[in-house]
C-alpha cells in the first residue's frame, strides 16, 4: 500500500480502505482459483495494482465515463481503476468464467458499486463505451478487430475516446497495420520509479475517421 500512496497521496479514506483489502482478498481467492501466479502474489501492489493505475496518470476519467475492461483476468486494470474513479462505470469481461467469479467476489467484498462483471468474449459484447482498456491480451490488430466498433463517438475526456492498452516491448510493426487509427504512447518508467516498468507503456489509440 505504501507504493500506492507514494504516487496517489490524494486518495480518500474509502479508497485507501478498498486498496488495503486487495492483498488479503486476492490471496484468499487465489487459494481457490488461481488468477495470479503464486510466485507473484506478494508483488500484487507493484505488478498488478500500480501497473493498472498507470492509466490513471495518463487520464483522469470524468464522471459518468464508461469503460470496458477486456480480458480482465482477476480484475486488472478494471478493479484498481474503478476504485480510483468511483463516478465512472466499468464493465469487466473475460472469456474464462472462473476469473469472473473472482472479480465478482473481490468487487462485492470491497463494495465497488460502479463495476459489473460478465463472462463473455469481447466480440459478443453489444454495448458501446467511451474507452476500452486491457493488459496485453493479444496483438493490437486483433484487439482492434474485437473492440473497434464498441467505442462511443463523442468524447468528453482529455483523451479522445478509444483504446487504452497496457503493453510491453516493441509495438511499431503491429501499429503499422492500423492505418485508420492514431496513437500516442506513454512510458511507464517516466511515471513510476521502478525497474519493473522499464519496458512497459500505456498506449492510447483512437479511430481518426470517427474523431
Amino acid at each position: 500500500m505504501n507504493t500506492i500512496l507514494k504516487y496517489f497521496p490524494e486518495l480518500n479514506s474509502r479508497q485507501i480502505e478498498q486498496f488495503s483489502l486487495l492483498l488479503s482478498l486476492y490471496k484468499e481467492w487465489n487459494e481457490k482459483i488461481n488468477v495470479i501466479s503464486r510466485k507473484d502474489i506478494d508483488n500484487l501492489y507493484l505488478h498488478h495494482v500500480l501497473h493498472s493505475l498507470a492509466i490513471a496518470k495518463v487520464i483522469q476519467f470524468k464522471n459518468e465515463t464508461s469503460i470496458l475492461d477486456v480480458g480482465t483476468g482477476g480484475g486488472f486494470p478494471g478493479i484498481p481503476l474503478a476504485i480510483m474513479f468511483p463516478e465512472s462505470s466499468f464493465l469487466l469481461a473475460d472469456s474464462i468464467n472462473k476469473k469472473i467469479t473472482v472479480v465478482k467476489g473481490i468487487s462485492e467484498a470491497i463494495e465497488l458499486k460502479n463495476v459489473r462483471a460478465i463472462h463473455s468474449r469481447a466480440e459478443d459484447i453489444k454495448e458501446s463505451f467511451d474507452f476500452v482498456v486491457s493488459r496485453a491480451v493479444t496483438t493490437m490488430p486483433t484487439f482492434v478487430c474485437w473492440v473497434g466498433n464498441k467505442i462511443n463517438k463523442n468524447s468528453k475526456n482529455t483523451l479522445k475516446n478509444g483504446i487504452i492498452y497496457l503493453k510491453g516491448g516493441d509495438f511499431t510493426e503491429e501499429l503499422k497495420l492500423l492505418k485508420s487509427w492514431n496513437y500516442s504512447n506513454f512510458a511507464i518508467r517516466d511515471i513510476f520509479e521502478d525497474v519493473y516498468f522499464d519496458e512497459k507503456i500505456v498506449l492510447h489509440l483512437y479511430n481518426k475517421t470517427k474523431s
